[in-house]
């Protein structure tokens, strides 16, 4: 019959054709217009990403200070795994497949996703023992106490109970994006945002016979939506028509494979432990000024977290766009792509940061009533929101750097980020005994110093040696 939809060889033609269609665009469609399309989705989706941080922080401000105190230690590893399983081991899978389809190496691809699982269990396994058995010690560490501390531990011994979905969920996704597909890693992260949005309040205040869980129940929650997108990612490597294939090859350990993923993998995961270890060590010197100070910065912080999100949806486009360029001997075009990427997500965060620098009230006053909590984290803001900026450009240079399978300045970038910070901080809060204020300027100056690192590198010629 004519005229009717393809089956059978011709179907598998016509998806073997969009698979290659992918893979051309991002060779030699022009660089702006292939770059947007790539990251519109990620954007979109993590749009959504960026809606549920925020209004985790505007559900748990209702619970009061002590709550948004304790998920605010919480949150520099929450973002820490999240930023390694998506963004360093994730970023690294992505550019390893996409790396195999652009050298035209399919079965490489199928294994390639297969040991990526292997390695998001590790890693998960890893993370659930250390914070489950030291947690206690961590945010006692970091500056919590009483009710804060209490507030923390109720949160992360779920979250990272479950750090096995979050983990299997982004690792997946990396894997979908690594075969050029956008647009499917998105909608879910939609959906699950959407889901979030109508999950997290019923079980944090309880509704009818459903019982209030406080700020368990946020963590709960994203754990049941992002178990949702991973369990829909999978069924879609399953298909026998797809670019990337789980089951297309038989399981067989091969050292050369992880290799691929884990050179390019270890260094980038290094970085986002240095960037939210940096983080994490601003959180402890601000503990030192109290309660309310400890809340006002992690709200203040939530913004500069929704920068990540950001970066991430331009990010993973420029990893795969770098990546297959690499793969198919074209470097010159991969630089390209990777300044005019950095020049989007600049302009972008710079913009986000400089409003909440001029005024910060836009996004405190949205969180809380606290005079205190909204004076520190506005004085915060006015701060550091100027160098939003440049964090953005070091993020998207980071992504492009996994495309290229060159980690060392991104790690260097990341390592005195956290080394300034640490002095910096040492200095003003023990040493001068400065106002908080003169701690935000160290805090300020290690973003730009690690954007302007990762810059000049590749600027000057380290994609090449």
């Amino acid at each position: 019959m004519s005229g009717g939809a393809p089956t059978g060889a011709a179907s598998a033609s016509v998806k073997s054709d969009k698979i290659a269609d992918r893979t051309w665009q991002m060779l030699h469609a022009p660089l702006l217009p292939t770059l947007l399309r790539l990251a519109t989705p990620n954007v979109i989706g993590l749009f959504a990403t960026t809606v549920v941080i925020g209004y985790d922080g505007y559900i748990l401000g209702r619970l009061g200070a002590d709550a948004l105190a304790g998920v605010a230690l919480v949150f520099p590893l929450s973002m820490l795994m999240l930023q390694m399983s998506a963004g360093g081991i994730g970023g690294a899978v992505t550019a390893a497949v996409a790396r195999a389809l652009g050298a035209g190496r399919g079965d490489d691809a199928n294994r390639l996703a297969q040991h990526a699982l292997l390695i998001a269990a590790v890693l998960a396994a890893l993370f659930s023992a250390v914070l489950l058995g030291l947690g206690r010690s961590v945010y006692g560490a970091m500056g919590g106490r009483g009710a804060a501390l209490a507030s923390a531990l109720a949160y992360s011994n779920l979250l990272f109970g479950g750090a096995i979905v979050v983990w299997l969920g982004n690792v997946l996704a990396a894997v979908v994006r690594g075969s050029g597909n956008m647009l499917l890693p998105s909608l879910l992260m939609l959906g699950q945002a959407l889901a979030h949005l109508l999950l997290c309040p019923l079980l944090v205040f309880g509704w009818g016979p459903v019982a209030g869980l406080g700020v368990a129940g946020a963590a709960v929650s994203t754990l049941c939506t992002t178990a949702l997108g991973a369990v829909w990612m999978a069924a879609h490597l399953l298909r026998r028509d797809g670019a990337v294939q789980l089951h297309a090859a038989r399981w067989q350990l091969r050292m050369d494979l992880l290799r691929n993923i884990l050179r390019v993998g270890a260094p980038a995961s290094m970085s986002p432990v240095l960037s939210n270890g940096a983080i994490a060590v601003a959180t402890a010197f601000i503990g030192s000024f109290g309660t309310a100070a400890l809340a006002g910065y992690g709200v203040a912080a939530r913004l500069e977290y929704i920068m990540v999100p950001i970066a991430f949806g331009f990010g993973t486009a420029l990893t795969a766009m770098v990546a297959t360029n690499m793969g198919a001997g074209q470097p010159d075009r991969a630089l390209r792509a990777t300044w005019t990427g950095g020049a989007v997500v600049t302009a972008i965060t710079g913009t986000i940061g400089g409003a909440a620098a001029i005024a910060p009230g836009l996004w405190m006053n949205h969180f809380t009533t606290d005079p205190a909590v909204i004076a520190f984290g506005a004085a915060y803001l006015r701060i550091v929101g100027g160098c939003y900026g440049l964090m953005g450009l070091g993020l998207a240079l980071f992504f492009a750097s996994q495309g290229a399978g060159r980690m060392f300045w991104p790690l260097a970038g990341s390592v005195a980020r956290l080394v300034l910070v640490t002095l910096g901080g040492w200095v003003c809060v023990h040493l001068l005994h400065s106002a908080a204020e003169g701690f935000f300027a160290v805090v300020a100056a290690s973003l730009a110093v690690y954007a302007l690192i990762i810059a000049g590198a590749i600027r000057l010629g380290s994609w090449a040696r």
